[in-house]
C-alpha cells in the first residue's frame, strides 16, 4: 500500500518551525511544502523569514516565492498547489512536510474541503470593498458578526478583507464552516505537530528576530517594492513587518517606533496562531524548552509518529 504520510510542522512564528521542519526533512528523505501566507511571494526574502538558499539548495522546497506581491492568493487556490505537491512527492517515494502557520491554508489541506462552489459578483465584492473603505473595519466586523455571528468569532476584527469575504460567501451561501462540521481530508495520514515554548521565551525570540530582520536590510527590501509599485493595496504588503516599515518610510513615525510595532503586532500575531491551532482535535503539542537541541524534538516527532501509527494498527 502507498504510503499516505504527511507531516505538518505548525506553531507561533518565531518557534522555530522552518529548522525543525529542515532536520525532519533530512531524517525521513522528506521535502518541505510552505504553507506561511506571506513566504509564497517573490522579492519579500527578509520580512517573512524564508529559509536560506543553502537550506533550499540541501531539501528541495515548495510553493517559496512562487507569485508576485500583487497576486491575491486564496485558500482555494493554496490547496490545489499544495494538494498537487503533496501527491507528488508521496508518488516520488519521498515524504511531505508541511511547514508554517497560515491557518486557513492549513484547514484546505486538513480537512475535506471544497471550493469549487464557491460564488462572487464582482459588483457586490466592489460595493463591499467601498463600503469597508467608507465605514471602517469595526462596522464591518460588527455587520458580519449580524449576519453570522459564528464567522465572525473566528475572524479578527482588524482582517477587513476577510470580513469582506466572509460576509460574501454567508451572502451567497458559502459561509465559513465550523471545523466539527468537516471531516479530515481522507486521502492522507497526518501527522500534525504543533510546536511551542514558554511565552516569555518566544516574546524574546520575537523581538531579537524583529532586530536581525532590521539589521539584515528590511528597510531596504520594503523601499525596493514600493519603488516597483507595489502598496498597501496589495494583500501581501499588510503583512507584519512589511505596513509598518511602508509607515516609516512615508514618514509616520520613526524607525525605532516601527520596531516596536513589528515587535508588538508580532507578539499579538503569535498568540492568535496558539489560539487557533488549540482548534484542533488531532494536533501534538510539542513544548521545546531552552537549551534543548533540534535533534531531540526531530526524536519526538518521530516518537509521536510511530505512536500514532502503532495506535492506527
Amino acid at each position: 500500500m502507498k504510503d499516505k504520510t504527511v507531516y505538518i510542522i505548525s506553531g507561533p512564528t518565531a518557534v522555530g518551525k522552518s529548522v525543525i521542519a529542515y532536520y525532519l526533512a533530512k531524517r525521513i528523505r522528506g521535502e518541505i511544502i510552505n504553507c506561511d501566507s506571506i513566504q509564497l511571494y517573490r522579492f519579500m526574502d527578509i520580512g517573512s523569514a524564508k529559509p536560506s538558499d543553502n537550506e533550499m539548495h540541501k531539501i528541495k522546497h515548495h510553493l517559496y516565492s512562487i507569485v508576485n506581491p500583487d497576486y491575491n492568493m486564496t485558500a482555494a487556490t493554496y490547496q490545489k498547489l499544495a494538494l498537487r505537491v503533496i501527491d507528488d512527492i508521496l508518488e516520488r517515494g519521498k515524504t511531505p512536510i508541511l511547514c508554517g502557520g497560515t491557518g486557513l491554508y492549513l484547514n484546505s489541506i486538513i480537512y475535506d474541503m471544497n471550493f469549487a462552489g464557491h460564488q462572487s459578483d464582482p459588483a457586490r465584492r466592489k460595493e463591499l470593498e467601498e463600503m469597508a473603505e467608507r465605514m471602517g473595519g469595526e462596522y464591518m466586523h460588527k455587520y458580519l458578526e449580524a449576519l453570522d455571528p459564528d464567522s465572525a468569532s473566528r475572524i479578527h476584527p482588524n482582517n477587513t478583507r476577510k470580513v469582506v469575504r466572509a460576509i460574501e460567501a454567508y451572502e451567497y451561501g458559502n459561509g465559513i464552516r465550523n471545523l466539527s462540521d468537516c471531516r479530515l481530508n481522507p486521502d492522507y495520514d497526518f501527522k500534525f505537530i504543533a510546536l511551542t515554548m514558554d511565552r516569555q521565551w518566544l516574546y524574546e525570540r520575537i523581538n531579537n528576530r524583529v532586530l536581525r530582520l532590521i539589521k539584515d536590510g528590511l528597510v531596504d527590501e520594503v523601499r525596493w517594492l514600493l519603488e516597483q509599485g507595489y502598496s498597501l493595496e496589495n494583500p501581501s504588503m499588510k503583512g507584519i513587518g512589511y505596513k509598518e516599515v511602508v509607515g516609516y518610510i512615508l514618514g509616520e513615525y520613526s524607525l525605532d517606533d516601527a520596531k516596536e510595532l513589528i515587535m508588538k503586532n508580532t507578539r499579538h500575531y503569535a498568540k492568535r496562531q496558539l489560539t487557533w491551532l488549540r482548534r484542533y482535535g488531532n494536533v501534538k503539542w510539542i513544548e521545546i524548552k531552552r537549551g534543548e537541541s533540534v535533534g531531540s524534538i526531530v526524536d519526538k516527532i518521530l516518537a509521536i509518529s510511530r505512536s500514532q501509527t502503532r495506535d492506527q494498527r
